[in-house]
């Protein structure tokens, strides 16, 4: 009896050991993502605060941090074009307790400068596209007052013996790059006069000392709603719900130009694909709210979510589109 009720212990010892050999390596690699998150999560912003993108990871870091019941704190980490934060937190640990918010001068960076230490293809795992900026060409009414569309200015601008100035938020913004693609397609000519950030290039256009300028429209919209600016395209490849009436690039005779600024959340790579997935569905669902919507608008971004699969073509397909202007235009920040 004795010796029977020993075998008995010892074969259910025996079964529970090859059973935990069994189940160790997938409990082990899911043992971190199922108790994600038991700690505050930091949401990365590689521009100063007030921007787009700050806006953008502060509205939905708010709602995130709601849902997972665990703080997400955001930090502002500025510096070359995002490139520094993105260097840094490429080699993160992969653990869904760092994210970074992608925006195109930080997908563009590697490109812009030599040293920018990251490949924004490989080095990290693409989450989930969150919003669309869209784009403006504006105009200083009293200094072209004549110029109501895209074609009068493309006809003014030929007309022009010395080149019209043009500003932007700097080298290598997205308003420089939109408009040296505009030049491009269009076949005319004017001169860049950069500034270092939108605001004191905004500032300029309606002082008069610059009257172009090709610029987001959170930093524009306001001054537009106010008569200080005109808008006589956008730049995207459909019209925006935030100006109607303006017609696209594209709609006014150069077919199919499209530029618009967008922002994506990124991981490190290794990231278990568990956390990702669960994130997917956090931000898809924020991003429908009409309150997180609503937010949004107020800055001049559109929430527009797309899945991982969809942010990874959007990085590959401006990477190239966007790289291949800035080598023919010789453009660079080194």
């Amino acid at each position: 009896m004795h010796s029977s009720l020993h075998r008995r212990h010892l074969l259910q010892t025996l079964a529970a050991l090859g059973g935990a050999t069994l189940i160790s390596a997938p409990a082990l690699a899911q043992s971190g993502a199922s108790a994600w998150p038991n700690k505050p999560i930091r949401l990365v912003v590689p521009f100063p605060p007030a921007g787009p993108t700050d806006t953008v990871a502060r509205v939905v870091g708010q709602r995130l941090a709601e849902r997972l019941k665990q703080p997400v704190v955001v930090e502002n980490r500025p510096g070359a074009s995002g490139s520094i934060a993105a260097a840094q937190i490429a080699k993160s640990e992969p653990d869904g307790y760092t994210l970074m918010v992608l925006a195109n001068p930080t997908l563009l960076a590697p490109l812009l400068y030599k040293k920018a230490g990251y490949d924004p293809a490989k080095d990290f795992l693409s989450v989930a596209m969150m919003y669309d900026i869209p784009l403006a060409l504006v105009v200083n009414p009293s200094l072209l007052p004549e110029v109501t569309d895209l074609q009068k200015l493309i006809a003014k601008a030929k007309s022009q013996k010395v080149p019209f100035n043009y500003t932007s938020a700097g080298i290598g913004s997205f308003g420089h790059l939109s408009m040296e693609l505009l030049k491009q397609t269009a076949g005319f000519d004017m001169q860049h006069v950069p500034y270092k950030g939108s605001a004191p290039a905004v500032a300029d256009t309606i002082g008069g000392q610059v009257p172009i300028m090709f610029s987001d429209l959170v930093a524009v919209l306001p001054h537009i709603q106010a008569g200080k600016l005109r808008a006589i395209a956008v730049g995207s490849a459909r019209r925006t719900s935030l100006l109607p009436d303006v017609k696209t690039i594209a709609e006014q005779g150069i077919s199919g130009y499209d530029a618009s600024s967008w922002g994506g959340l990124l991981a490190p790579v290794g990231t278990p694909s568990a956390i990702a997935d669960r994130l997917v569905r956090e931000i898809k669902e924020i991003l429908a709210e009409p309150s997180t919507q609503e937010r949004l608008l107020g800055a001049g971004v559109i929430a527009r979510f797309e899945d991982a699969q969809g942010l990874r073509s959007r990085i590959q397909q401006d990477y190239t589109k966007w790289g291949q202007l800035i080598r023919d235009k010789g453009i660079s920040l080194d």
